[in-house]
């Protein structure tokens, strides 16, 4: 299958192969989004205080708000975020506060297609509704930069020990980008870059007992350690435009979607060596200090390393096929 889009202004053809990992998985559509304002379905997060609630927000050109969804995909309340923006709304997470246990939700404001356009990033932080009633909500608004300058990115994930918030940079070679431990309103807060990220990831997510994370892109998605180790790759179902990943509550599976009306939400298992009763190696923790005495996302002895050599081919043929239709399109027009 041959999919086309524009990444930074640059049209780019995609030859979608097969998802591949460990093997086939047993793949279960979970629910559909029955709301017809759910048109772009961005980011992905389970309920931390509502059983068999989902929230879901739509990407960018949308209000502040966000929706609450049942597991028949009905929408349950409509949420809007108080003196907050929609620029490019690409991802969300959601935890718990350590010292309430109450839920908490984070929207990430931090898609920059043209790699540099803006000057800083707004990521907001809401308290989880306690009542399932559409409302307006109070957001903290929390400013960021890159340390080493201007990106896009599509995914956010929160360390469930410790509340470390990550950011997931869209590239050909991705990082992880730790943000500060305290984050502060003030000031914009710097971002720094720790291990690498899949090549184009489009969400992340951290697992409810912080064993691992995964790294959603177009093709597949990766499990690491919080070390940067990587576990395995899993196969994801073939979707429209994978745009989401969040673990499910109890942390033996993914739920992963799709922007477009109707999408649908599919639920996938995690392979044996990443489900939370397996005891991970010992490694790294997720935060260590760097030499200039800052904390970022740990570094294992070795980093992962962005493109995979499937990743390299893919990308080969898909560069052939853009130039291949530039040409042709150049010589229609002539």
């Amino acid at each position: 299958m041959i999919r086309a889009g524009v990444v930074a202004g640059v049209l780019v053809v995609v030859c979608a192969a097969p998802a591949y990992g460990l093997s086939a998985v047993d793949d279960d559509k979970l629910f559909t989004f029955r709301d017809a304002r759910i048109t772009e379905s961005s980011g992905l997060a389970v309920s931390p205080g509502h059983d068999g609630v989902y929230y879901t927000h739509n990407d960018s050109a949308a209000r502040p708000e966000f929706y609450a969804v049942g597991e028949d995909g009905r929408t349950k309340a409509t949420f809007r975020l108080r003196g907050a923006e929609a620029r490019d709304w690409e991802g969300m997470a959601a935890s718990k506060d350590p010292a309430t246990g109450r839920g908490v939700l984070w929207f990430a404001d931090i898609g920059d297609n043209f790699d540099g356009a803006w000057p800083d990033i707004s990521i907001y932080k809401v308290n989880e509704p306690r009542s399932l009633t559409d409302a307006t909500l109070p957001a903290i608004r929390y400013r960021f930069r890159y340390a080493d300058g201007a990106r896009n990115a599509e995914g956010i994930m929160v360390h469930p020990k410790t509340g470390r918030l990550y950011v997931v940079s869209k590239e050909f070679a991705g990082g992880v980008y730790a943000a500060p431990k305290k984050l502060r309103t003030g000031r914009v807060n710097v971002l720094r870059r720790g291990v690498a990220a899949p090549l184009m990831a489009t969400d992340a997510a951290y697992a409810p007992d912080g064993s691992s994370y995964v790294v959603r892109t177009y093709f597949s998605a990766t499990l690491y350690r919080p070390s940067g180790e990587q576990i395995s790759k899993v196969t994801m179902p073939d979707l429209e435009q994978a745009e989401s990943i969040a673990y499910t509550a109890d942390g033996k599976a993914l739920l992963t979607g799709s922007e477009g009306p109707k999408s649908p939400v599919y639920r996938v298992p995690l392979p044996d060596a990443a489900l939370p009763s397996v005891t991970p190696r010992a490694s790294a923790p997720p935060d260590r200090p760097t030499a200039q005495g800052t904390r970022a996302a740990a570094e294992p002895a070795s980093e992962p390393v962005g493109l995979t050599g499937r990743d390299i081919l893919i990308w080969l043929v898909a560069a052939a096929l853009a130039i291949g239709g530039i040409v042709l399109l150049a010589r229609r027009t002539r």
